[in-house]
Formats: structure tokens, sequence, C-alpha cells
């Protein structure tokens, strides 16, 4: 329950003081007519029922209470309402493998992909999104939705720890990615791989090759430098233990493939971007969206209160009335007092 004009119940704590202050004030007659004589008060008050006069404040003192309930403008239970959006179809495959650890991105790969992937979800105006994760093995994490909000506590728990199978295989991202659309239309789908480019398979390229013609459009960003970085092993609680080395026991430096998303991009007939240190890279992927096509996603519907107060405002005219019209005159069966003629 909700209430559109909260501050107008604020004077139902003025009438409760009126009603108090006016109940005094009657106790304060009560107690100057006890000295009057009682032949007095029978002749004054033999019509007058105080029981009715009390009954009749009752019903006014409630019905002016609904009535600045109704005022109030309450707001009851959901009303569902049809909203047409226009946009696209925004699918995030973001790399969750241990290479997505590598700092030489600040604060890390994954962390600076994370936080303009954020920005972009923030700026988006009807276009729905959906969010996969992929190392080895490639996961639907969140379907398409409208809801951003959502889709930004989805896109902060994101870490290297959700899939055990590591690896990076970006043509399962990829099929992953273009399963998460819906098959009502063949255009407005947009992939967005996000990665340090390390593609342990190889067959990305061709996947891209084949979305394009069924009309669907990739960019890839890449996330890292050209010079690379060791790669991090830490514990659960975050912190650094090591660095990962391979089976001869060297450190492993990981490198950004530029050179493998460009082609994928072309592929896909999108865009490459890189995510490095500079600021607000996430504006040239706002951009390519924006310049998109729009069309009518769906007919949304979401919930919302629905306003109550005619319910309110009819009990406060039904008591208000009879307060009014309730009579305070005292029934009394006289009896007859004539004589018999003979």
């Amino acid at each position: 329950m909700s209430w559109r004009y909260p501050i107008v119940l604020g004077l139902i704590v003025v009438m409760i003081l009126v009603n108090f202050i006016s109940q005094r004030i009657q106790k304060r007659r009560g107690i100057l007519l006890k000295e009057t004589k009682e032949t007095l008060r029978q002749n004054l008050f033999t019509r007058f029922d105080f029981r009715r006069l009390s009954w009749k404040r009752k019903f006014i003192f409630w019905g002016m209470s609904f009535l600045i309930i109704s005022a109030a403008g309450p707001q009851i239970g959901i009303r569902v309402k049809p909203v047409e959006r226009k946009g696209v179809d925004l699918v995030f495959a973001i790399d969750v493998s241990t290479s997505m650890n590598a700092e030489d991105i600040v604060p890390s790969r994954l962390e600076k992909a994370k936080y303009e992937i954020g920005q972009v979800i923030r700026n988006l105006q009807g276009d729905r999104v959906a969010l996969i994760v992929f190392a080895g093995s490639s996961h639907l994490y969140l379907p398409l939705t409208s809801d951003y909000e959502a889709a930004l506590l989805f896109l902060d728990a994101i870490d290297t720890e959700m899939i055990p199978t590591q690896g990076t295989s970006m043509g399962s991202a990829l099929n992953t990615g273009i399963s998460a659309f819906s098959e009502d239309t063949e255009k407005y789908k947009v992939l967005v791989l996000v990665t340090d480019g390390e593609d342990h398979e190889g067959e990305a390229i061709e996947i891209a090759r084949k979305a394009r013609k069924a009309g669907f459009s990739i960019h890839a960003i890449g996330v890292g430098t050209a010079t690379g970085s060791l790669i991090p092993l830490k514990t659960k609680k975050g912190i650094r233990e090591e660095y990962k080395k391979d089976k001869q026991g060297k450190l492993v430096t990981s490198v950004l493939n530029e050179s493998l998303l460009r082609e994928i991009a072309h592929a896909g007939g999108g865009i490459f971007i890189r995510f490095d240190n500079r600021l607000a890279t996430h504006r040239d992927l706002i951009k390519a969206i924006n310049q998109m096509e729009k069309r009518t996603i769906s007919t949304h519907e979401f919930s919302e209160y629905e306003d109550r107060y005619h319910i309110f405002g009819l009990i406060a005219f039904i008591l208000l009335t009879v307060g009014f019209i309730y009579p305070t005159k005292r029934v009394v069966s006289d009896e007859w007092k004539g004589r018999f003629v003979e």
C-alpha cells in the first residue's frame, strides 16, 4: 500500500485532538449541570438522548477520517499496464577464465570489463540485455531482460571462480550467445564478446561469419594490453598467493590477442573495441548500439499501485450522511391519560 499525498494524513491527528478537546468541554458542561435540580434537568432533556448524540458524533468522526484517507490518495494492490519498448536485444558474453585476473588493466581485466559493461547497461533505453559467462565452457547467466537493476546485480557477482572448467572457448560462448536470443525476428540482435582474445579451440571466426548471415551483429571487445601481464592466482579471500605457471614451471604471460578479435568482429559485421586503462572506453559501444535501427521488442507488462481513493470516499459519504441525519430525539412511548365516559 502506498499514498499519493501522505502529508494529508496529518489532518487525522488534528481531528483527534479537536475531538479530545470537545469531549473535555462536554464533560465540564456535564459537571455544571449536576448543580441544577433534578426536575429541571428532566424537563430540559426529556426529548434528548445523549446516547444517540454519542453515536451521531462517532459517525461524523469516522466519516471525516475516511474522507481524509481518501484525500491522501491511497494506492492499493497492483495494476498491469502494457508498455511498448523500442530497442535491440543485447547479449554480453564475458570471459571469466583465470587470464582475466591479469593486472595489466587496473584493477584487473575482469573488473575493468565489468565496470565498462555496467556503464553501457546504465545508458540503455528500452533495450533488453542478457549475460553469458564462459571459460572452458559457457553458460547463460542472465536471460534477456529489461530490468537493468537486476542486470547490474548479476554483473557485479561475476568472478573467475564461476566456471571450474578452465580455458577460453570463444566458439562455445558465441553459440550460447546466439541461442540466448528470441526467435521472433532475425534483426536487432547484438552479441558482444568480452575477452582477452585467448582462444583454445579456433572456431570463433567461422561461427561469427555464420551468425552474421543469420542477421546477428557481433562486436568484439579486447580487454588487456599488447605487453600483457602475469596471471595472479588468488585465494577465496582475494589474497594473491602466486602467479600461474605452465607445465615446465615457467611463469605464464597473458597478452591481448587483438588481431583475432578484430577478425571476429569483421566476420560478425561488428566493430572491435579495446578496454584499457583509458577512461570511458565504453562510449564507442554505446554509439554503435544507438546507431542501430530500433524496433518494438515486445509489449512489456509491469505492475504499479492502483488508486483506490473512491472506495474510502464512498465509505466517508455514507458515514457522514448517516451522522448528519441520525436523530438525537428520545423515543418516548407516552401513556394515554384519557378517561372513560359513562
